[in-house]
């Protein structure tokens, strides 16, 4: 499995960040976009993951909330732009306890041999906004997200019944 890529260029207002999955594009995306699978793999393993909202579709609303072993939650929304299945999803992302934060999330799947790479393009207000997101573990938190959405579609792949 290999390791995400995350490029923030100092001074620039985004965070790229790739990773290539050994799984088709459209089961990748199925596992990305469906509420139930979610809580599967959306952050780190340690904290509990529950999907409040998830309206696939353009105009429809998201929101996530997560707790942590001491019952401390973290709760994230935003509005889906744009669901182009199985190719692009254009959302955007705001972590409640900074409301008007509101970043633009721009998720490509390209099919390469089999594989597919994720592309996730992060779009900040500000270059403060951007430099405080990724000072607060991001790397970290999107690398053990990638890790465990890569455990679940192998296991998906070699169990298609449970999908």
């Amino acid at each position: 499995m290999s390791k995400i890529q995350l490029i923030a260029e100092p001074g620039k207002q985004e965070v790229v960040v790739t990773h290539v999955f050994d799984a088709p594009r459209d089961l990748v995306f199925k596992i990305i976009t469906d509420p139930t699978l979610i809580p599967q793999w959306w952050g780190p393993r340690d904290l509990k993951t529950n999907v409040v909202k998830m309206d696939v579709r353009k105009g429809g609303i998201w929101r996530i909330v997560q707790r942590d072993p001491g019952g401390n939650e973290f709760a994230f929304n935003g509005v889906y732009h744009e669901i182009l299945a199985p190719e692009r999803v254009i959302d955007t992302f705001e972590f409640e306890p900074y409301p008007g934060h509101v970043l633009l999330e721009t998720m490509t799947l390209e099919e390469q041999d089999g594989k597919t790479l994720l592309t996730t393009k992060l779009v900040y207000q500000s270059v403060e906004d951007r430099d405080g997101m990724v000072q607060t573990g991001m790397e970290s938190g999107q690398s053990e997200s990638m890790e465990r959405l890569g455990e679940l579609l192998q296991e998906f792949q070699k169990e298609p019944h449970k999908i």
